[in-house]
C-alpha cells in the first residue's frame, strides 16, 4: 500500500513539474512512455531514477511541510485552550470562595458581640458540604476524574492506556469538580487537575471528534496514530503546568521528567511553544479581568508567590546567605522525613479504601467526601475562633512603594476574630483564606506568626490534606504541601530570630520548607527547581532550593517512593522506570521473553482469525511461516499453504540478497576479521541463484511437527513440538488491524489470486481511531469462513527485533525509549523464538525471573 501511494505520489509531482506545453527532455519523455525517433543517445538509469526521486522528494518533503504547519497550529491551539480551561477555574473558585468568605467572615464579625457563633458555623457547614457533594457526584459519573490525574496522565505518558483517561466527559467532570472542591473548603489544590485538564486538550483537539458527544465528528486525517497523540498530550500537560504556576520552561522540564517516556528534539520546543501559549494567554485575560488593564500581563499562573525583596535602606537584610545553606540541608532532610511519613499514612488510606470502600455502593463514596468536608469545616471554624492568637499588625508607613503595596495587599486579607486595637488572629488569617492568600501571608507577612500557631496549624493541615487526597473528588496536592512546607518553615524563621537572634529573611525560610516538603512528598528535581524559581521570579534562589529539594528526595527514598509512583504501583500499572537495576543484566532476552506465541500467517483463512480474535486478548500478532522439509508437496496439495511459502520464499531470497551485498562492502574494510567471515560465506555460495540459496538458508534444524494446515488455529490442545516448532517471522499486524479487514471484507477467494484482494488505504484502516470496532461485534453471517485474507501489505515488515542474548538493560532501553509495545525475540536465522511485552519489563516481573536464575544457578 506503501509503494502505490509513494508511486502515486511521484506520478503528481511529476505532474505538477511539467506542464503540457512545455518542450519535455528525454527522461521526461521516457517516464511518460513517449518516444523521440531522432534521439539516439540513451542516458544511463541513474538518470531516470534521479528525476523520479527528485520529484519523489519534492512531494514528501511539500506534505511534510504541511503537516508540521498543522501540527504548530495544534500545539497552538491547546495552549490557548488550557489557559482558558485555568481561567475558567481561578474565575469560578475565586467567586464562590470570596462569596463564602464574605458571607461567613461578617457572620462572625457580628456574632463575636452577639455570641451566635453556631449560626455562622452552619452558614459555613451548609456552603461546603453543598460544594462537596456537587464535586462528588461528578466524580460518581465519571471515576477517573478522581485525584490530581498526574498518576493517570504519568501512566499514559509512559505507554500505557488507562481507558477513559483523555475523555471529554472525563474533562468536563475534572474541571468543573475541581472548582467546587475547592470552594468547598477541602485541602486539595487546582493546580495537578490542571494538569490531567491539558492532557486532555491535547488528546482530544487534534482528533475533531469525541465519543461522548456523538455528533462531534470530523473528517480529519491527520494525527491517527498513538504516537502524535503521546506528543500532543505531553504538550497539554506541559501546557497545565504554565498555566497553573505561570512557568512555561518548569511545565516543558516536568513533562520530560515525570511524564514522557519517549522523546525528540522537535518535541521540546513545540512543548515549549504550547506552554508559553497557555502561560500568557492566562496572563492576559486575568490581568485584564482583575486589574483592568489589558495586555499588561501582571498574572502570570494560577498560583503566583509574589515578589521577594528587602526593604530599600535595610542593609542588614539579605534574601539568603551562604550560612543558610546549613539550615537549608536540615530543612531538606526534615521534609523528606515528613514526606516519607505522608506518603506511609496516605499509601494505608488508599488500600484501606481499595478494600473497604470501593468495592461498596457508589454513595458510599459520597459519604466519605461529606464527612471529610465536615470534619475540616469544623477543624477550620472551632481552630480559628479559639486556637489563634491576637498579634500585633506591622505598618507600611515606612516602606518603599512596592514593598508596600505588597504589604498592603497582604494585609488586606487578615482576619480580626476577636482581636482589635490593630491586631489580627494569626490562625483564622491562615485558615479563614483561599490558600493561596494563606501561601502569600506565610511568604510576605511581616508580622510574627505565633510558633505555637504555627506548630498546631502544620500538624492539622498534614492529616487532615493527606486524609483527603484519595477521597472521591478532583483533588492537587501541590498547594497542600506547599502551605504545609511554609508553615513549617516560617517557625524555623521564627524559632532563629527569637531564640536565637538571627538577622533572616522569614520568607526565604517559609519558600524553602515548602519547596522540602513538597520534594518529599512527590520526589521531583529538576521541574520542581524551575517550576519554584519561575514562580518567585527570583533566580538568586536556584541553588538553595535545587540543594533543598535534593537532600529531600534522598532522604524520602530511603522509606518509600513518591507519592504519585506509590498510587501508580496501587492501580496495578505496570510503569517502567528510567533504567533497569545492574543485577538485572545477568538476565538475557531469553530469560524473560513469552516464548508461546499465538500468531498468524501472512494468508490465513478468516475462520482461523476469528478464532484466533475471539479466544485471546492480545494487541499484536506475529506474521509468520513455518519451516518444513517436504515444501515442494504440500505447495502441491493446498493452494493456501503454496501462498504462503512463496511469500516465505521471496522474503528469504531478499534477505539472502541483501546479505550477500553486505558482505561484498565489507570486502573494502581493512580488517582482516571482517574480510574473512565474508569470504568464508560467498566461498559457500552457490553458482546457482534462487532455489539453490533458498535451500542453504532453509537448512538448519527441523523437529518432526504434524501435518498442520493454516486452516487450524493454534489451540491449548497443541503439543510442545506443535508449539515450538521453527517459525520464519516477517512482521507484526495489531489485533485493530486485523478486525478492520475482517468488518471491510477484505478477503479472496481460494481459486483466485490474492492480487484479486481489495486494498485499504491507511485512511481507512485509521478511520475508527482511537476505538476501533471489538470483534465480538462482528456479524459472522456476513463472512466467508473458507476465504484467505492476506495481511502482508498491512503488517509492519520491519519491526524492532532483539537477539535472544541480549541483556536485558539493553532490551529495556530499546523498548522504553522508543516506545513499544511489542518487542519481537528473533535468532540469528530469522526464526521468532519468542516475544517481550511490557509486563516482562516491569521490576516484579524482572526480580522474579533473578530470583529463580539464582535458584537454576
Amino acid at each position: 500500500m506503501l509503494k502505490t501511494m509513494a508511486c502515486c505520489g511521484g506520478c503528481l509531482c511529476c505532474q505538477c513539474c511539467c506542464n503540457e506545453g512545455e518542450t519535455r527532455t528525454p527522461e521526461e519523455l521516457t517516464i511518460l512512455g513517449e518516444t523521440r525517433e531522432d534521439e539516439d543517445e540513451i542516458l544511463p538509469r541513474k538518470d531516470y531514477e534521479s528525476l523520479f526521486t527528485k520529484c519523489i522528494i519534492s512531494f514528501l518533503v511539500q506534505k511534510a511541510r504541511r503537516y508540521e504547519a498543522i501540527k504548530w497550529i495544534l500545539v497552538f491551539a491547546i495552549g490557548v485552550s488550557t489557559g482558558l480551561t485555568g481561567l475558567f477555574v481561578d474565575f469560578f473558585v475565586r467567586l464562590f470562595t470570596q462569596l463564602k468568605f464574605s458571607l461567613v467572615g461578617q457572620s462572625v464579625e457580628e456574632c463575636s458581640e452577639n455570641g451566635c457563633l453556631a449560626l455562622s458555623l452552619l452558614e459555613l457547614l451548609a456552603l461546603n458540604m453543598v460544594f462537596v457533594f456537587i464535586s462528588s457526584v461528578l466524580v460518581l459519573i465519571e471515576p477517573v476524574a478522581a485525584g490530581s490525574g498526574i498518576p493517570e496522565i504519568k501512566s499514559y505518558l509512559n505507554g500505557v492506556k488507562i481507558p477513559g483517561i483523555v475523555r471529554l466527559r472525563t474533562f468536563i467532570c475534572k474541571v468543573t469538580g475541581v472548582l467546587f472542591a475547592v470552594a468547598g473548603g477541602l485541602f486539595v489544590g487546582k493546580e495537578g487537575p490542571m494538569i490531567h485538564s491539558g492532557a486532555i486538550v491535547g488528546a482530544g483537539l487534534p482528533q475533531f471528534q469525541s465519543i461522548t458527544f456523538k455528533k462531534i465528528r470530523f473528517h480529519f486525517p491527520y494525527f491517527r496514530s498513538d504516537r502524535d497523540k503521546r506528543d500532543f498530550v505531553s504538550a497539554g500537560a506541559a501546557a497545565g503546568v504554565a498555566a497553573a504556576f505561570g512557568a512555561p520552561i518548569g511545565g516543558t522540564l516536568f513533562s520530560l521528567e515525570e511524564g514522557s517516556s519517549f522523546w525528540n528534539q522537535a518535541l521540546t520546543w513545540k512543548v515549549l511553544f504550547c506552554s508559553m501559549s497557555a502561560t500568557f494567554t492566562l496572563n492576559f485575560f486575568r490581568s485584564g479581568i482583575n486589574f483592568n488593564k489589558w495586555g499588561s500581563f501582571q498574572l502570570p499562573g494560577l498560583l503566583n508567590f509574589g515578589e521577594f525583596k528587602c526593604v530599600d535602606g535595610d542593609k542588614t537584610c539579605h534574601l539568603w546567605t551562604a550560612v543558610d545553606l546549613a539550615f537549608f540541608v536540615l530543612m531538606g532532610v526534615a521534609g523528606g522525613l515528613l514526606g516519607a511519613l505522608f506518603n506511609c499514612i496516605n499509601k494505608r488510606l488508599a488500600k484501606y479504601r481499595m478494600r473497604n470502600v470501593h468495592p461498596k455502593a457508589r454513595f458510599i463514596r459520597l459519604l466519605e467526601s461529606l464527612l471529610v468536608c465536615m470534619v475540616t469545616t469544623l477543624v477550620i471554624f472551632v481552630a480559628s475562633v479559639t486556637l489563634g492568637e491576637c498579634r500585633d499588625l506591622v505598618s507600611t508607613n515606612n516602606n518603599t512603594s512596592t514593598q508596600g503595596s505588597v504589604n498592603e495587599e497582604v494585609n488586606s486579607t487578615i482576619r480580626r476574630f476577636f482581636c482589635y486595637n490593630n491586631t489580627y488572629n494569626d490562625m483564622a488569617t491562615l485558615f479563614f483564606n483561599p490558600q493561596e492568600v494563606a501561601i502569600h501571608q506565610l511568604f510576605h507577612q511581616n508580622a510574627t506568626f505565633s510558633p505555637v500557631t504555627l506548630l498546631l496549624f502544620f500538624v492539622l493541615y498534614f492529616f487532615l490534606s493527606c486524609w483527603t487526597y484519595g477521597v472521591s473528588v478532583p483533588s492537587g496536592l501541590f498547594v497542600p504541601s506547599l502551605l504545609c512546607g511554609a508553615s513549617l518553615g516560617r517557625l524555623v524563621a521564627n524559632v532563629l530570630k527569637i531564640n536565637f537572634h538571627m538577622q533572616i529573611y522569614s520568607g526565604t525560610f517559609a519558600l524553602i520548607g515548602a519547596a522540602a516538603f513538597l520534594g518529599g512528598v512527590v520526589r521531583m528535581t529538576i521541574s520542581l527547581t524551575v517550576i519554584l524559581i519561575e514562580s518567585t521570579n527570583e533566580i538568586t534562589y536556584g541553588l538553595p532550593i535545587m540543594i533543598t529539594l535534593m537532600v529531600a528526595k534522598w532522604t524520602g527514598d530511603f522509606f518509600n517512593k513518591g507519592i504519585y509512583d506509590i498510587h501508580i504501583h496501587l492501580k496495578g500499572v505496570p510503569l517502567l522506570e528510567w533504567e533497569t537495576e545492574v543485577e538485572m543484566d545477568k538476565l538475557t532476552a531469553s530469560d524473560i521473553m513469552e516464548p508461546n506465541l499465538t500468531y498468524v500467517y501472512p494468508h490465513t483463512r478468516i475462520q482461523s482469525l476469528v478464532s484466533i480474535l475471539r479466544t485471546t486478548v492480545y494487541h499484536a500478532f506475529p506474521v509468520v511461516t513455518e519451516n518444513r522439509d517436504n515444501e515442494k508437496e504440500f505447495m502441491k496439495g493446498n493452494i493456501l499453504i503454496g501462498n504462503n511459502i512463496r511469500f516465505k520464499k521471496s522474503s528469504v531470497l531478499t534477505r539472502a540478497g541483501e546479505q550477500r551485498r553486505r558482505c561484498q562492502s565489507m570486502k573494502s574494510y581493512p580488517s582482516s576479521e571482517l574480510r574473512n567471515v565474508c569470504d568464508e560465506q560467498t566461498a559457500v555460495e552457490p553458482a546457482e541463484e534462487g532455489q539453490d540459496i533458498l535451500q542453504q538458508m532453509l537448512e538448519r534444524r527441523h523437529v518432526p511437527y504434524p501435518n498442520l494446515y493454516p486452516d487450524q488455529s493454534p489451540s491449548e490442545e497443541w503439543t510442545l513440538e506443535e508449539r515450538f516448532r521453527p517459525l520464519t517471522f516477517h512482521g507484526l499486524i495489531l489485533r485493530s488491524q486485523l478486525v478492520n479487514l475482517l468488518i471491510c471484507g477484505v478477503c479472496y477467494a481460494e481459486n483466485q489470486s490474492s492480487a484479486s484482494q481489495p486494498r485499504l488505504s491507511h485512511s481507512e484502516m485509521t478511520e475508527d481511531y482511537p476505538r476501533f470496532p471489538d470483534i465480538h461485534d462482528l456479524d459472522l453471517a456476513l463472512l466467508n469462513p473458507r476465504m484467505i485474507v492476506d495481511v502482508t501489505p498491512y503488517m509492519n515488515p520491519c519491526p524492532y527485533t532483539v537477539s535472544p542474548n541480549t541483556c536485558v538493560s539493553q532490551v529495556f532501553n530499546l523498548f522504553r525509549t522508543m516506545g513499544l509495545r511489542h518487542l519481537p525475540v528473533v535468532n540469528a536465522v530469522g526464526e521468532i523464538v519468542g516475544i517481550i511485552t511490557r509486563h516482562n519489563l516491569t521490576h516484579e516481573f524482572l526480580v522474579a525471573k533473578l530470583r529463580q536464575h539464582y535458584i537454576t544457578i
